[in-house]
């Protein structure tokens, strides 16, 4: 009776070999070759990765050595088809590029495809807005400005400090002092804000009215006259 069970089950095994073995081997032969190509797609990320960062390094040593025409060219393959990140800063230093050497126009564009590019970091998209504001701020009507910083010129934001500075300025332009004072003073109390837009936010907030301190007691010293002694 063992014999005859072994034997069917050889039997049986034999069969699903014939009727399922050509399957089973495309389903494996298919999955190694889907792992071969996983395996080879991520190495030529890696090089990819290695040949931008590369890049990008070479044109940084030349922009840094006052070689700002090589180096606005050596960014040239980055900013066409880099890819995310790496094509967003290689656009923001061309326009920084073009800037420095006067041709306005050039820059607004390499910003306002950074803007739009939809696969760029939002760091990297919300930086080339505000420059793309500051830059045209003085020509752009002052809703414009309000428009397009406002959500970025909140308190807690990171752009606060930058956006904000440029809001404040759009909302003097409209006459809107009420507006623009309480937002200086938000920045002049933004801890991770620069010193330096700290310092001048104080002095706008200040000149607007809005009292821009931020120690309890150094505000009373100022709002209060000294005590005066009885006699004196």
């Amino acid at each position: 009776m063992r014999e005859v069970d072994e034997a069917l089950r050889q039997d049986q095994m034999l069969g699903a070999f014939k009727r399922y073995g050509k399957v089973v081997g495309t389903l494996i032969v298919a999955g190694l070759l889907g792992l071969g190509g996983w395996l080879w797609w991520t190495d030529h990320q890696k090089a990819e990765q290695a040949t931008r960062a590369e890049t990008f390094i070479l044109a940084l040593d030349q922009i840094e050595g006052g070689q700002l025409d090589a180096g606005y060219k050596a960014l040239d393959p980055l900013a066409q088809k880099g890819g995310g990140g790496s094509q967003a800063a290689a656009r923001m230093m061309q326009a920084g590029i073009a800037l420095e050497q006067g041709r306005k126009s050039e820059a607004l564009k390499l910003l306002s495809a950074i803007v739009a590019d939809t696969s760029a970091p939002q760091p990297y998209r919300d930086l080339a807005l505000i420059r793309q504001a500051a830059t045209e701020f003085d020509t752009m009507p002052p809703a414009d400005v309000i428009g397009k910083l406002k959500p970025l010129a909140t308190p807690g934001n990171p752009w606060l400090a930058s956006a904000g500075e440029l809001v404040g300025m759009a909302y003097i332009k409209q006459g809107h002092s009420d507006l623009a004072g309480p937002l200086f003073a938000a920045i002049s109390r933004d801890k991770d804000a620069p010193d330096s837009a700290r310092s001048r936010a104080r002095q706008m907030a200040g000149l607007l009215g809005v009292d821009a301190i931020d120690d309890p007691g150094k505000a009373a010293a100022v709002q209060a006259p000294a005590a005066v002694a009885p006699g004196q």
